[in-house]
């Protein structure tokens, strides 16, 4: 059997489109379709079936599925331990919104210079779940906000950046009051599901700062262009740049270090790429000096 039939198959289930897994491979969708049809015949039975614009499995789909995933993962698994003179082999990324533009674009080049058989696949996500699927062996590791609980000894984290919290205001507004501005203006709030907007909701509370809230947003972009843009004002990480260009904006760390978002590498211990982690981690470093 063809690993190439699984693995499309397996992404086809992952993502519920021919399209977007030939996307993720790499070719067409009719050569996905090919592939998959290839595998129903040598199963001798129908894995995969539409729903309006959906493709899901069969039963009998859902049970293959299942083993194909780690059917796969073993592979992997002994290709990265063939590879005993090189560092080489396949490291799956999960990387939030911020770490996706400041940092991953620099440590694949890095990478991909000093060690061309170190292929990254990247995957992006909030902290939330990207933690999950790292502890679930869905993925390799991933760079997130360090989680506010004692991670398990199954896992292991390597701080990568520390970011401050800064309140955020338009350019022309006076920040040398920041509480009392940010109890006199509309407040744009960073979304309380993430661990960084808990941060500064922590702090307001600590603080015993009442808000008027006019949204509250899960894209630290887009509260930055809605600051710019005289909406209000906001509390923020200071988050690896780049910032969307053009914008004029006051910002004034707040100085206390408890409230700062640090983003790291978390992976678990008994992963079979702690050789492929460790140089992405080396990498890390080098950057950040």
């Amino acid at each position: 059997m063809d690993t190439r039939f699984l693995e499309s198959f397996v992404s086809v289930v992952e993502f519920g489109s021919m399209a977007e897994a030939g996307r993720r491979l790499n070719i067409t969708a009719a050569g996905v379709a090919q592939r998959v049809r290839a595998l129903e015949a040598e199963f001798g039975t129908e894995l995969v079936s539409r729903v309006g614009r959906r493709v899901r499995p069969t039963e009998a789909g859902a049970a293959v599925f299942a083993r194909a995933r780690v059917l796969l993962e073993g592979i992997r698994e002994l290709k990265v331990a063939a590879a005993t003179d090189t560092l080489a082999g396949e490291l799956r990324l999960g990387a939030i919104s911020t770490a996706l533009t400041g940092m991953v674009p620099d440590l694949m080049s890095h990478i991909s210079a000093n060690y061309p058989d170190f292929r990254i696949y990247v995957a992006p996500g909030t902290s939330v779940d990207l933690y999950k699927r790292v502890i679930d062996g869905d993925l390799d590791a991933a760079i997130l906000v360090q989680p506010p609980f004692r991670i398990p000894k199954v896992a292991d984290w390597h701080l990568i950046r520390t970011e401050p919290l800064l309140l955020i205001a338009p350019g022309s507004m006076d920040v040398s009051h920041p509480h009392e501005l940010i109890s006199s203006q509309p407040f744009i709030r960073y979304d309380r599901n993430h661990w960084g907007g808990r941060l500064a909701d922590n702090y307001l509370r600590t603080h015993n700062i009442r808000t008027d809230d006019r949204c509250e947003l899960d894209a630290l972009e887009a509260i930055a262009v809605m600051v710019d843009r005289g909406l209000g004002v906001s509390l923020v990480p200071d988050w690896a740049p780049p910032w969307p260009e053009g914008l004029s904006l006051n910002k004034l760390p707040i100085g206390e270090i408890a409230y700062a978002r640090h983003i790291g590498l978390v992976w678990t211990r008994s992963s079979g790429r702690l050789r492929l982690i460790r140089a992405l981690l080396e990498q890390a470093s080098l950057m950040a000096r």
